[in-house]
């Protein structure tokens, strides 16, 4: 065992008390979908959203930040404010599961070793890849064709407050464009589905994940030295 342990501390050097301090917690909030089908709202969450991350805090003003965040995402024509979806009439639901890497930066400083209160806005992007459903739709019933994946570029507001000694709460709001049209089944990449086609093929489609984080932080205080 303590073989395994040392082993795991050369490959990840920087989840160790000695490296610049870390945090890990949970995230915890709702997801909504825009493309081709159902409502165009951009922050409207309703189906329920959950993953984990981890940040390495490289300075006080950003942090190296990994995740793994899964929710189902939907669309009903129904929900829409175009009078054209609501003829339409067409519904999908689809899974999302989501790895994410990237550079979180904060406007204000946000040093964890000083003991006072503080709080400040962030925002976050890099790159995403996450797994989901190829989709079409015949005879207006949304069908699953065969599991894909895709990437995604996040665009991640938020505002995080320290609440105690060594736990983190943020709120935040995060766009994700997707680097595919079919979450929806109006685009599917599968030729023989070619004629089944739909709406803006020159859009890809976009999936928002709103809600809170806690992380728990923990590390010797580090350097923040001029590199």
């Amino acid at each position: 065992m303590k073989k395994i342990f040392n082993l795991l501390l050369c490959f990840f050097p920087f989840i160790t008390l000695n490296a610049q301090i870390n945090e890990i917690g949970v995230f915890l909030g709702g997801s909504n979908f825009i493309g081709d089908v159902g409502s165009t709202t951009y922050i409207a969450p309703e189906k329920l959203a959950f993953g984990i991350l981890y940040k390495w805090n490289k300075s006080p003003r950003h942090s190296y930040r990994f995740s793994y965040t899964q929710s189902s995402v939907s669309g009903n024509d129904s929900q829409s404010e175009e009078s054209s979806r609501n003829q339409r009439g067409y519904i999908f639901k689809n899974n999302i599961k989501e790895l994410s890497a990237g550079l979180e930066f904060n406007f204000f400083d946000f040093n964890l070793h000083e003991s006072d209160l503080k709080v400040t806005p962030y925002i976050f992007s890099g790159l995403n890849y996450f797994k989901y459903d190829e989709l079409y739709v015949e005879n207006g019933v949304t069908k699953k064709d065969k599991s894909s994946g895709s990437f995604a570029i996040p665009i991640i507001l938020g505002i995080k407050s320290n609440i105690s000694r060594h736990f983190v709460l943020a709120a935040e709001a995060g766009a994700r464009y997707t680097f595919t049209d079919n979450i929806d089944g109006s685009n599917p990449e599968n030729d023989f589905y070619e004629a089944n086609r739909f709406g803006n093929l020159n859009n890809n489609d976009w999936y928002v994940f709103t809600g809170v984080t806690l992380t728990y932080t923990f590390g010797q205080k580090p350097c923040y030295c001029a590199e």
